[in-house]
């Protein structure tokens, strides 16, 4: 069952269950899904890949808001975003630890061929693309300039 027909059917399930949270939080990743499907040509599915990126975003979204919420003294707000993001993580892969991130890293550095700043564009490339949903750009950025430096 590919992401977007889970997340049709957990519509579903929080409607049944009267879950808001839950139900809002997908009737909101189920808007951007369509909106991306009707963007382009005519696509029946969007990829997997895609409504990772999809769900990653809001998930960062919803983040950020609620570290905003809380800096104004707004923890209804925060508690609200942060639910959201939960039901969004149930959708995203595991996130990679710092460790991980590393070796990971290391690895595609090594595979690429990289030895100096120069050629971070070529790291990055690849890493993006295969560490998508699961660490952070910003994250995998600073790891590459890290052991490249």
């Amino acid at each position: 069952m590919s992401l977007e027909q889970q997340i049709s059917k957990g519509i579903m399930e929080a409607m049944k269950a009267k879950d808001t949270v839950r139900l809002s939080a997908l009737r909101n990743a189920k808007k951007y899904i369509i909106e991306a499907k009707t963007a382009g040509p005519e696509i029946a599915e969007l990829p997997d890949a895609d409504v990772l990126k999809i769900i990653s975003k809001l998930a960062k979204q919803g983040t950020d808001s609620a570290a905003i919420f809380s800096e104004q003294n707004r923890p209804d707000l925060a508690s609200e975003e942060l639910a959201q993001v939960a039901v969004f993580q149930e959708f995203l892969p595991r996130q990679l630890t710092p460790e991980e991130l590393t070796a990971e890293v290391k690895a595609l550095i090594a595979e690429v061929g990289a030895t100096s700043m120069k050629e971070m564009g070529k790291v990055m490339g690849v890493a993006s693309k295969r560490l998508a949903g699961r660490a952070d750009g910003k994250d995998i950025s600073a790891k590459v300039r890290e052991l490249l430096a």
